[in-house]
């Protein structure tokens, strides 16, 4: 599957991570479809690394999209870890 497929991916699952992931991770919209496309390339070489890609090749394969959901809920959580640590810093 292209870089393209994953960035469509990554805007759905971002905005699905962001609405399953309590808290506030910090950022708006934007930065987090941009996160959940990260993630979503995150969860495409976890698959690679895991499975040798089988399965990835495919824009409508279960597996693609949760991989993409779970490297969109690690991203936006090292984002909330990130961006509440250097809040709680500023006095």
């Amino acid at each position: 599957m292209g870089i393209l497929g994953w960035i469509i991916i990554g805007l759905i699952m971002g905005a699905l991570a962001k609405a399953v992931l309590p808290g506030r991770q910090g950022g708006g919209w934007l930065a987090t479809l941009l996160l959940g496309v990260v993630g979503a390339i995150v969860g495409g070489l976890l698959g690679t690394l895991f499975w040798g890609g089988q399965g990835l090749t495919s824009f409508w394969s279960l597996r693609t999209w949760i991989l993409a959901f779970v490297g969109s809920i690690i991203v936006l959580a090292i984002w909330g870890a990130i961006k509440s640590r250097s809040g709680s810093r500023a006095a």
